[in-house]
């Protein structure tokens, strides 16, 4: 039996992950298995919850999952101590038309997984309306649970003070109250988290969070407000096809975006994947059947990547005769030119004629469903596919055949259909499931 919790917030930028990671990495230490989960579509956590836990973590997400998918990727905390499930956004945050099972807001996956909700409140700027926010979560869905709040970015005693009495006047227990911590700040960049692999002292940050919150806040309480859980059988697992049996993967800082249960689907159907970096200018797998570039940070290394002659010749290559498909960053790379924040144009690879530009930079952001008009690798024509999508590159040019009709999450069309030429394929979204 293993307890379990979910962290959410009022809105994001709050400390969620910070606050994860701590306790994660203090449970650790004290000798507690801890399992963690991502809620929402979010490619940057897992790797920050697996260096905090030792533990592969994945995303579950209520708008293009079913439970039966989301029962099966929970399960891996059946051998856990504490599983942890950190919100995205907002507790009640997600999109205005309901998906599979949901609207991907964190208060589904409370609410399915009857785990009570640890919210992490930041009274900046503010005192008792603090309590008024916390009340207001806690009332407004039944069958989401509070266990209680931790405050961070407390400003001084007096502050704590006002705030816990609000809190407690209200009826809800406050964990503990974190003051500003400046050396316990994760480094952010315009998609989000610098990726986890890209930090070296990513496992002495993590370590100086746990000793900080251990200091502040009351673990053995926060442990005590979890749930006693025990995971139900899946019906189904994840219903992801392989693209290939044998996978060259682009994997670098500018390609490492990728939902690890889309790896571990592939895998447990039977695939192989080798691993590849185009920054190391080097070239996919001769022997593989299929290439899959995932996203990341191209525009951040354009120039490297036209640089790197034998990544790129070799790609032309290999997509003479097998497949090749790109996502978001992996799209653009597999265009005709990126260009990048300063205004600088640099040669992509040319299997699609996509022109893009980081220089014009506009948010696109939000789930997607796909029609695929042509097949991709790993599923056919007419297929459903649900994904996300969060870039700030714009289209300059998208002349090939549209891969897909592609609709938001209200059902609108929107005009990054993807593409298709030859053996070459991409989208802008990042691939969660297919429809069953």
């Amino acid at each position: 039996m293993a307890a379990g919790l979910v962290i959410s917030a009022p809105a994001s930028g709050v400390g969620k992950t910070t606050l994860t990671l701590a306790l994660a990495r203090a449970w650790r230490n004290s000798g507690l298995r801890v399992q963690c989960f991502k809620s929402g579509p979010d490619y940057i956590d897992p790797a920050f919850h697996a260096a905090a836990t030792g533990r592969a973590s994945v995303n579950v997400d209520s708008w293009a999952m079913d439970r039966g998918t989301i029962s099966h990727l929970v399960s891996r905390g059946i051998d856990a101590d504490v599983v942890l499930a950190e919100g995205s956004m907002g507790l009640f945050d997600g999109v205005a038309a309901r998906g599979v099972c949901g609207t991907g807001a964190t208060a589904d996956i409370a609410e399915m997984l009857d785990w009570p909700v640890l919210l992490v409140i930041d009274p900046s700027g503010q005192a008792q309306t603090a309590a008024a926010i916390a009340a207001g979560l806690r009332d407004y869905r039944p069958g989401v649970r509070l266990a209680g709040v931790v405050l961070n970015r407390v400003a001084s005693p007096r502050h704590e003070a006002l705030v816990r009495r609000a809190l407690l006047d209200a009826g809800i227990a406050v964990f503990g109250a974190l003051p500003r911590h400046a050396e316990i700040s994760l480094p952010k960049r315009h998609l989000g988290l610098v990726q986890a692999e890209e930090q070296a002292e990513i496992g002495k940050l993590i370590d100086e969070a746990a000793r900080f919150v251990a200091e502040h806040v009351d673990l053995d309480a926060v442990l005590r407000s979890a749930a006693t859980w025990s995971p139900q059988p899946a019906a189904s697992g994840v219903n992801v096809t392989p693209p290939g049996q044998r996978i060259a993967l682009a994997r670098d800082a500018a390609f490492s975006f990728v939902y690890p249960h889309m790896l571990e689907a592939w895998r447990a159907a039977g695939a192989e994947i080798s691993t590849f970096s185009p920054l190391a200018d080097e070239a996919p797998d001769p022997v593989a059947d299929v290439c899959w570039l995932p996203g990341g940070y191209p525009e951040l290394q354009a120039g490297r990547i036209a640089a790197n002659a034998r990544f790129r010749s070799g790609l032309r290559a290999f997509a003479e005769t097998r497949p090749v498909h790109g996502e978001c960053g992996g799209y653009m790379v597999l265009g005709t030119a990126l260009t990048d924040a300063d205004g600088i144009s640099h040669e992509m690879t040319g299997l699609l004629g996509l022109e893009t530009s980081f220089a014009k930079r506009r948010m696109h952001l939000g789930y997607r469903l796909a029609e695929l008009a042509a097949p991709m690798p790993g599923h056919q024509a007419g297929a459903r596919l649900r994904g996300h999508e969060f870039h700030y590159s714009t289209i300059v040019a998208q002349p090939d055949t549209a891969l897909a009709v592609v609709h938001d999450a209200t059902g609108a069309v929107i005009a990054e259909t993807g593409s298709r030429r030859g053996q070459a394929t991409g989208t802008f979204f990042h691939l969660i499931a297919e429809d069953r």
